[in-house]
């Protein structure tokens, strides 16, 4: 730094009067004082929570204070007339007022296969900070199915299959991965001869573990969960979408509870489907797979 760069920041330092307030009331740590909670997902994966913002909440709330204060500011007289903060919050997300649900923040580690996290990477929601292979050695993790859970690939479904293949078959194909974990080996003894770690790496297979920080606002990781919560995700993101809504929910218990009612566990109806049910006609459609949407609704639907 220049000598006048110097002095030019020490200037601008002290023209700053900087205020430092207390709590107005008397507040606690959300976490329970702890460095982070932690959820064991399959034999090797791990989903923990860092941290929250905000990370102190006044005695007697939750984190969802955040989400009423935002709204407070940013909606002011309209909200007047909705007097606490349990029906503020469900009214936010019945009517899908989305950015005071932003003003909650959390940092994750996941701990995850790379087949899961390329599922995952998809959602460009949130700041990342993976584990680099480049400059650090994998470690030796392998994620293995249950025999269960090597499933047959579905007839409708081209991303995948929920009805667990037969016996031998899945025995054969758990055998195959033994196999391929076997290449864990060649790949630490061509890095012993030298080989860089950015080339080693690419002749591992997709069932080897990554990791990464993972930091989201309360409203995008939602969006995340209503999607791979759901039953039509598949199984093993699925198993860590629901460990991470286990961590938050004591965090924001209400807001989690708005999540399930006007969320995941509502249901979106078209245009097409609305007509259908004012009619009593069939939904107006030439599409197989709309069509077929409109039957699974109204089943949960008792129609």
């Amino acid at each position: 730094m220049t000598p006048h760069a110097a002095t030019a920041a020490a200037d601008l330092e002290t023209d700053l009067d900087i205020v430092k307030k207390p709590f107005e009331a008397e507040v606690y740590d959300v976490m329970g004082n702890s460095s982070r909670w932690e959820v064991k997902v399959h034999e090797h994966g791990l989903v923990a929570l860092l941290d929250v913002m905000p990370r102190f909440a006044p005695v007697g709330k939750t984190a969802d204070f955040a989400i009423v204060q935002a709204a407070r500011v940013s909606y002011g007289e309209g909200t007047k007339q909705v007097n606490e903060d349990r029906g503020l919050i469900r009214y936010l997300a019945r009517h899908r007022h989305t950015t005071p649900f932003e003003m909650v923040e959390f940092k994750f580690h996941h701990v995850m296969p790379i087949f899961v996290a390329r599922q995952w990477i998809r959602h460009r929601t949130a700041n990342v900070n993976e584990y680099s292979a480049r400059y650090s050695v994998v470690r030796d993790r392998f994620f293995k199915p249950t025999p269960a859970n090597v499933r047959r690939q579905g007839t409708s479904n081209r991303q995948g299959g929920d009805e667990p293949m037969d016996a031998a078959t899945a025995s054969d194909f758990l055998n195959y991965l033994d196999e391929v974990e076997k290449s864990y080996e060649r790949y630490q003894e061509f890095l012993d001869k030298g080989v860089s770690r950015e080339i080693a790496r690419i002749a591992l297979p997709a069932s080897v573990y990554t990791e990464w920080y993972w930091k989201i606002d309360l409203h995008n990781l939602f969006h995340f969960l209503s999607l791979r919560m759901d039953p039509h995700a598949q199984q093993e993101i699925r198993d860590f979408a629901n460990a991470m809504f286990a961590l938050v929910k004591p965090i924001v218990p209400i807001a989690a509870e708005a999540f399930l009612d006007y969320n995941f566990e509502s249901m979106h109806l078209t245009r097409l489907e609305i007509e259908a049910i004012k009619s009593g006609r069939p939904i107006d459609t030439t599409n197989k797979r709309e069509a077929a949407e409109w039957d699974e609704k109204k089943k949960r639907l008792g129609m």
